[in-house]
């Protein structure tokens, strides 16, 4: 393990010192202006569980293409080719008619909460969800209990297909709504419903507090194999204080909502919160140092003695150059039940081009 660990640690360095040349090409077409960038954030984890794998992955391999037609147009095409596979990400044209008024049509991330919405080129975690190989279980969602775990695999974030809305209203307060099909990326639509989220954000220079609901569409099928639609509800609050790699950093969200997965009288609660201070290095070859801490807390069946836990993780980033460098995180989650508490380190490459 040690041998396996020192080895990704030095492959992850030699990239973040190849990186500081590169960046974000631009280049001019006849229909516009085409900037190609992307990622590959390669990833070892292991855990406490006696069966779990360790194991050395592509997490993820994307090439983000965005294409600026004028003021008016523009899309953005982005593929990942992480899992031995290719899927598509982001995959939209927008129409910016108005500071206040741009439309989106295609595959974005849905308007809820803070935590999705913010990309992992940011996020300081690992896993947004805390997996620990070998750790299921979670009432309809499976997996552990955290906040991106359930508001994920329960539909109301991540990657969807339909319209998008989105703008500022001015006095420092911003919108976004989505309409989608609620089937989740690369699939179509099952049924004729829709699922809606919409979110309302008031922010400043280093401040920043959001509500979003969302309403999620889902296909049923009874004994007599009579096809219906039902929809679940969910509602999300967040707080960011400080902004990405700059001194303190803070955002905190809680989630509330409908457990469908579960049934039709279950719910979910989730509280989550992450913090962390970016201290820059005075080093010709190292930016900075970003020490964090999460800690969550979920309840996926309305029942505050089982059916949930508390996910715990410190970590901390070495940045080589801009966001390249080497990430270290612990997950640790401690079941509300009578599981036990198991726990998952993980390592992984930061590399943008």
């Amino acid at each position: 393990m040690i041998l396996r660990l020192a080895s990704v640690s030095l492959a992850v360095l030699a990239l973040g010192v190849i990186s500081t040349n590169l960046s974000a090409q631009e280049v001019s077409t006849g229909v516009g202006d085409v900037t190609v960038g992307g990622r590959l954030h390669v990833q070892y984890a292991t855990s406490s569980v006696e069966d779990a794998v360790e194991d050395v992955s592509i997490r993820r391999a994307r090439v983000r293409v965005d294409i600026r037609v004028n003021e008016l147009l523009d899309a953005r095409i982005q593929p990942d080719f992480a899992g031995g596979g290719a899927a598509l990400q982001d995959a939209y044209v927008r129409l910016s008619l108005d500071p206040g008024f741009r439309v989106s049509l295609g595959q974005f991330k849905r308007a809820f909460s803070a935590f999705e919405l913010a990309s992992s080129t940011d996020l300081p975690t690992i896993e947004r969800d805390g997996r620990i190989e070998g750790v299921g279980g979670c009432p309809g969602v499976g997996g552990l209990c955290s906040f991106s775990r359930l508001t994920e695999k329960l539909a109301f974030d991540g990657r969807d297909t339909g319209v998008r809305l989105d703008g500022g209203l001015g006095g420092g307060f911003s919108y976004m709504a989505t309409i989608t099909s609620g089937e989740g990326i690369n699939t179509s639509d099952v049924n004729d419903g829709k699922s809606f989220s919409g979110r309302l954000t008031y922010g400043t220079e280093d401040f920043t507090v959001g509500g979003s609901l969302a309403v999620h569409d889902y296909l049923t099928i009874t004994g007599d194999e009579t096809r219906e639609t039902e929809y679940s509800d969910a509602v999300s609050l967040d707080v960011e204080v400080g902004t990405w790699r700059e001194g303190f950093h803070l955002l905190a969200a809680f989630a509330r909502g409908d457990n469908w997965e579960v049934g039709p009288d279950a719910s979910f609660t989730t509280l989550q919160g992450l913090a962390s201070v970016y201290l820059p290095l005075q080093s010709t070859r190292l930016a900075g140092l970003e020490p964090m801490l999460r800690v969550g807390w979920s309840d996926a069946e309305g029942r505050a003695e089982d059916g949930g836990g508390v996910l715990f993780t410190p970590g901390v980033t070495l940045y080589v150059s801009g966001k390249n460098g080497l990430a270290a995180n612990v997950d640790v989650f401690s079941p509300s039940g009578d599981g036990d508490t198991e726990w998952s380190f993980k390592l992984m490459t930061l590399f943008f081009f």
